[in-house]
Parts: structure tokens; sequence; C-alpha cells
């Protein structure tokens, strides 16, 4: 069945190529997909899928199965773009991918038993629809979740940080502090808290919106950071700290505040020791040889909560021979268009749908698999 897959794969190949110059060539932003999410459920339906489109009511996201009962694999499916620049993630390549195992795993599960979904999640990384599909419990009858990831470098999983999005929120009316003033002393005094919390947890990507220098009546102003730790729980304690002292502060200067989660928190990727392993023999298999050690992920992933619930993994698959090239960049968009990186999105295509044929046709790799999320 193994032959079968690799050769319904490449018989495929102009369909799959198709499909990631289409989605690069219609880039669209977070929850905005949908010309990309209407070709690949297209796709999907002309192969005898079973699709639920809006699913968890999010209007670009699908549901998509083929075969009834367990084992149940399933495949990541990412097509977001940024707003200005494009595939600079390689999504356009990543949707090929799962796309492409999906449909090579669904040509031989009348065969073997076991089901084939593809879950379309659009979104970005840290914020995509994994966080509001996962806390749905959608996740939970699903047996292994694989979402390859395009990179510079093919990797095994690693691990990512665990993230919680803080808004404070200061309006200004009658106080001898004006908004910066407000947030320069908030910020300062966090950083001497942070000499005293361990080096793995930090603040990033500080913005501050509708600042003045100046007092002007009832001027609502707002600053967005990012918690960062190793795991969620670390990043919990540390954000009891930083509320506590924001209070604090604020009460002290008379400057009334919101704290909120613009977003929902992102918990850290745990990667199936066994599961990675299983697929980086096949893609070696597959004629992707150099993989390296795991590689971590210094922002958040939506696949990180998943993987707290179903056993999960984020690979990391090369598009590029030029290792000059950074990820993500529109270089690297460039990349996704070559003939090296089409000729790896079906090795890497073959490698996901054969691991999903070897957990369907050996209990043993699933039962491992069970044992290592436990």
């Amino acid at each position: 069945m193994k032959q079968e897959i690799i050769s319904y794969i490449d018989s495929i190949k102009d369909d799959i190529y198709n499909l990631s110059t289409y989605l690069y060539d219609n880039p669209e932003t977070s929850y905005k997909e949908y010309k990309g999410s209407a070709y690949i459920i297209n796709m999907l339906k002309n192969n005898g899928f079973n699709v639920k489109e809006n699913y968890c009511n999010i209007p670009t996201a699908f549901y998509a199965q083929y075969g009834v009962g367990h084992p149940k694999i399933c495949y990541i499916c990412k097509y977001t773009s940024t707003e200005k620049t494009g595939h600079v993630f390689g999504n356009n390549v990543n949707a090929s991918i799962s796309v492409a195992a999906a449909l090579g795993l669904s040509k031989v599960v009348s065969k073997s038993g076991g089901s084939v979904l593809i879950l379309g999640c659009p979104g970005e990384y840290s914020n995509g629809a994994e966080l509001t599909i996962t806390k749905e419990k959608c996740f939970e009858d699903i047996d292994i979740i694989i979402a390859p990831h395009c990179d510079i470098t093919n990797a095994e999983s690693g691990t990512s940080m665990a993230i919680i999005p803080i808004k404070l929120k200061y309006i200004v009316d009658t106080t001898n502090f004006s908004p910066l003033e407000s947030y320069l002393f908030i910020f300062n005094s966090l950083t001497h808290l942070l000499k005293g919390v361990p080096s793995s947890c930090f603040i990033d990507n500080i913005s501050i919106t509708n600042i003045a220098p100046n007092n002007n009546s009832s001027l609502q102003s707002e600053a967005k950071f990012y918690i960062k730790a190793t795991t969620l729980n670390e990043a919990e304690v540390f954000e009891k700290k930083i509320v506590t002292l924001i209070k604090s502060l604020s009460q002290i200067i008379n400057v009334p505040e919101d704290i909120s989660m613009f977003e929902l928190p992102s918990e850290e990727l745990l990667t199936n020791k066994p599961l990675s392993r299983l697929l980086a023999h096949n893609l070696k298999e597959c004629g992707i040889i150099n993989i390296d050690c795991c590689k971590n992920s210094s922002y958040g992933l939506g696949i990180g909560a998943i993987s707290h619930i179903t056993p999960s993994i984020y690979p990391s698959i090369s598009i590029t021979e030029n290792k000059l090239i950074n990820c993500p960049s529109p270089a690297f968009a460039l990349e996704t268009q070559t003939a090296f990186c089409k000729t790896n999105i079906l090795k890497a295509a073959t490698a996901l749908a054969i691991t999903g044929l070897d957990i369907i046709e050996k209990q043993d790799l699933l039962k491992e698999i069970t044992i290592e999320l436990k």
C-alpha cells in the first residue's frame, strides 16, 4: 500500500503545484482566507472527502474526513498570509503538503481501515483557529496530529514558547500623569521585576498606541505585550506578579487601568517523540536525508495547545538550497515557487501519508505514541 501512496501522490503533482501557486498568487490575511479555503475544500470534495465548512463557526475553517473509525490521522492545513508581504512563512507550501498527504493516505484507507482527516486552520501561528478549536474540545477524538512547517532546514519537531498576550489600557482624565508618563513609569518598574524572575521568563513585542506626550482629557491609549516562558504554568505565575505590580503602581499614580488578554494564550508545544522519530525515518526513506535535531520555536504555536491533548508534531521541511535566506522573509516566499521546493513538497507529503499508514497498520506504534503523551 505504500507504493500506492507514492504512485498516487506523484500522479497528482500538478494539482498540488497548482494549489501552492494559487495560494501564492492570492494571499489572504487572518480569517479572510475565503478564496484559499474554498479552493482546498473543492479539491477535497472532488476526492470524496466529507467536508464540514464554517467549522466551529469560523468561516474559513474546515474539517474534512475520509474513511471511518480509528486510528484517526489528522494533518493541520495552514493557508494564511501576511497583510503586505504575502506568503513569507510559506503557508502555501504547508497547505500543499497537508492536502497531498491527506489525498495520498485516503487512497488506501478503504483497505487499511482508519480515517484520514485534514483540518483547515486559518489565522496566524500564535493565534490561529487551532486555539478556538481546541477550546471546543474537537481534537480529543483524534489519534495523532501532524502540522508540517516549511523552513530553510529540515528538522524534527521541537518545542515552542508559552505565551500570554496582555493588553493594558489607561484612560487619562484629571491627573498629573500623561499617558506617556504612565506607561514609562509602569514599564520601567517591570524592568526591575524582570531581574527577580528566571531568564526563561520575559516580556516581548511591546507596542503602545494612541499615545500623547501631554494630557488630553479622557484620552484612551493602550499597550500590548507578550509574556513568554518555557511553560504556560511558568508564564501564569509571572503574569500574576505583573498584574499585581501594575495594579499597585496604578493606584499610586491615581490612573485607572484595565488589564485583559487581547488573544487566547498559547501553550508550549509538547512534541511526541515516538511520532517524531517515525516521521524522520519516513522522510529519509522518501529522499529528505539531512534532518537536524529538534528545532525549537521562539514564538507561540496554535498546535501547542493541541499537543497537550493529542499526540502532535511540528516538523520542519526545507524548501530552499539557499541557507542565507531567512524565514519569514519575501525571499523565502519566492523560494516556494522553485523546482527544489516542489520536489520537497511531494517528498514530505509522501512521508506524512506513509507515517499515517504505519500508525494505522501497526497497533504497537500507536500504543507507544499514546503512552508518550500520558
